[in-house]
């Protein structure tokens, strides 16, 4: 167990680094923690951005994970508008970007991801936005609205949760998706059938199976999307959003084995026993399904956080948890637990056209994910379903009249 002289230093203020300190705290652990965030604000949470934010419904205060106050009360050195440059694990030391540097006991890295950049003529144009900060949000905010035109680049849950608040806001708004459907990477194609349906219906325009040439613009300002084949795609802004790509550099640089993210144990400890990395940088065991992997969800961020602060402070390790995620697009919540590795049938219980249903995916006779729009039941049951391992009834599962309880018994 750590004392009260351990050193801990957290590179990365974002919702993994700043849990991170704030379970620290929370578990006991009263030696001197520095945080250190390249943002110049607290840390904060990022899913509202591409929503509440937009909308207007959230503020800088309702988005802190804490107070500003917070942190020297809690001897919680933060460190703002700052990043790492180098890691000095021999000499257990971190050099910063202002140059100084800060010596560790326990390095906790949580660096996050990056938006993947489109390297196409005009990416650099004005109007040209991605959405990973609070100031990338203000920027799109600024940007949308009654008559704009909004142009979105890539067909995942950032793009279309952003599309649902460009149309609240009265913006007209097309989606811009290379595979022939959105959330091809990460939905069943029921689902993803489902919502571009339900977005069509809120006005919203597809461009399917379509490839990005060029952004092409005006007096250093984005005017058109250009397709492959020439057709341009008129807009007042465009959001990128393709992907991310993990912040994992600085680990790399120290040594420290990175594979599409920083590898790390079940406790989040790297091959080096004095660091840890948490969030979306690091590619992580999955016991439950036999594989390592790198997520990218705040439960994830958190789930992590609490396994290294549990780690630092001595205490037993929280139980393992099944990976979930969440997206908010108009009156639709779409909860997801687990992950279809390996599934072999998609089995549906409800009717989409209700906007009320489930889309299970199963190995065999076990239960591997659950996508669930508007439907909680299935989303608690199926979590712990997927948890416990015992095999279910397709033929009860696909039933709504029998409960979830009894899918379960």
């Amino acid at each position: 167990m750590a004392d009260a002289s351990t050193q801990v230093v957290i590179l990365g203020a974002g919702h993994a680094g700043g849990s991170a300190a704030a379970f620290l705290r929370q578990y006991g652990f009263d030696g001197p923690i520095t945080l250190v965030g390249d943002e110049p604000i607290a840390p904060y949470q990022r899913p509202p951005l591409s929503k509440a934010w937009l909308k207007g419904e959230a503020n800088a205060d309702d988005l802190m994970l804490k107070d500003e106050s917070w942190y020297a009360e809690n001897n919680c050195r933060l460190l703002l508008g700052v990043t790492g440059a180098a890691i000095d694990r021999a000499g257990k030391t971190v050099t910063l970007s202002t140059g100084e540097t800060v010596p560790y006991d326990v390095l906790v890295i949580a660096t996050g991801a990056r938006a993947r950049k489109l390297t196409i003529a005009g990416a650099d144009l004005e109007g040209v936005l991605e959405l990973r900060t609070a100031a990338d949000a203000e920027k799109l905010k600024a940007a949308i609205g009654p008559g704009r035109r909004l142009a979105v680049v890539g067909g995942g849950y950032v793009g279309l949760e952003a599309a649902a608040s460009g149309r609240a806001l009265g913006a007209e708004v097309v989606i811009v998706e290379r595979e022939s459907r959105c959330l091809a990477r990460v939905a069943c194609e029921p689902l993803s059938t489902f919502f571009q349906d339900y977005h069509r219906q809120h006005g919203v325009v597809f461009e399917l199976a379509a490839g990005v040439e060029a952004f092409e613009g005006e007096r250093g300002h984005i005017t058109g999307v250009r397709l492959t084949g020439g057709r341009v795609i008129a807009c007042d802004a465009v959001l990128v959003g393709v992907g991310a790509m993990p912040n994992e550099e600085i680990a790399r640089e120290a040594g420290l084995p990175c594979d599409n993210g920083v590898l790390v144990d079940l406790e989040a400890r790297t091959s080096d026993p004095s660091i840890f990395a948490i969030g979306d940088v690091t590619h992580r065991p999955l016991p439950l399904y036999e594989r390592t992997h790198r997520l990218e969800s705040v439960p994830n961020a958190l789930e992590q956080a609490k396994l290294v602060a549990s780690a630092i402070a001595g205490r037993p390790l929280p139980a393992a948890e099944v990976p979930w995620f969440w997206s908010d697009q108009y009156d639709l919540k779409l909860q997801i637990a687990g992950l279809p590795f390996e599934a072999d049938t998609i089995v549906v219980r409800g009717e989409p056209a209700s906007a009320k249903f489930a889309v299970f995916h199963l190995k065999g006779e076990l239960l591997q994910s659950v996508e669930a729009v508007n439907a909680a039941p299935e989303f608690m049951m199926g979590k712990q379903l997927i948890a416990r391992r015992t095999p279910i009834s397709r033929e009860r599962l696909a039933d709504p009249a029998v409960s979830m309880k009894e899918v379960a018994a």
